[in-house]
């Protein structure tokens, strides 16, 4: 009986060829590349203290204190401030307000000078007015917009330079990254040109403590 031959099956080798989905792929990214804008970088400009030896302490406090609020971030989301700066042997000089519009934006909106001006509120209301005409002028560059805001942030308005607040800001130890933000966002929101963020001395703890203020 003659034997019966077993056909055997070619295996067959699978390939598949990506040279399309390279080509693919470059057409995607040049496409995003071309129908897409770059997100700019936000900055915040701060302003620290000095740490020049040469300066003497009556040239560091140069601001008057009608001019100046020192703000201070605790700890449990507290906020409080000192109209001027600090007096350290009146610890009834420390207030305590709230975050948010109610509180301490409208400590510093509200705040009167020496002088019997309102700083602040004077800046905010020309920004205001300097959004209202980019509104209705198209052809004004972002860059012309940032310029004249820069200009009304120092004190130039209406073709006047009045006197600006400057604004000190210090967080304690136990006061939240948050809390020290949102105080920073509080000075854009006013269009604050000058402030700092300044180190919680023994003086300003001694004021906390006594004031029973939870650092």
């Amino acid at each position: 009986m003659a034997k019966v031959k077993k056909s055997r099956q070619k295996k067959q080798q699978t390939r598949v060829d990506f040279t399309p989905m390279v080509d693919m792929m470059m057409l995607l990214i040049t496409f995003f590349m071309l129908c897409t804008t770059l997100a700019k970088p936000q900055t915040m400009e701060l302003s620290m203290p000095t740490n020049d030896k040469n300066i003497e302490d009556d040239d560091k406090t140069v601001t008057k204190a009608s001019y100046t609020i020192t703000i201070f971030v605790t700890a449990d989301n507290q906020i409080y401030y000192v109209e001027g700066m600090p007096k350290y042997d009146d610890p009834t000089c420390l207030k305590k307000t709230t975050w948010g519009k109610d509180g301490i934006r409208k400590v510093l909106t509200g705040h009167v000078t020496e002088d019997g001006t309102q700083p602040i509120l004077e800046v905010r209301t020309a920004k205001a007015k300097l959004d209202e005409l980019r509104e209705k002028t198209p052809t004004m560059t972002q860059a012309q917009y940032d310029e004249r805001l820069k200009a009304i942030k120092k004190g130039d308005i209406d073709g006047k330079h009045i006197e600006t607040m400057t604004i000190i800001i210090k967080a304690t130890d136990n006061s939240s990254y948050l809390n020290l933000v949102d105080a920073l966002d509080e000075m854009q929101i006013c269009s604050v040109g000058k402030y700092v963020i300044d180190k919680i001395n023994d003086q300003d703890k001694k004021l906390l403590e006594e004031a029973h203020v939870k650092e």
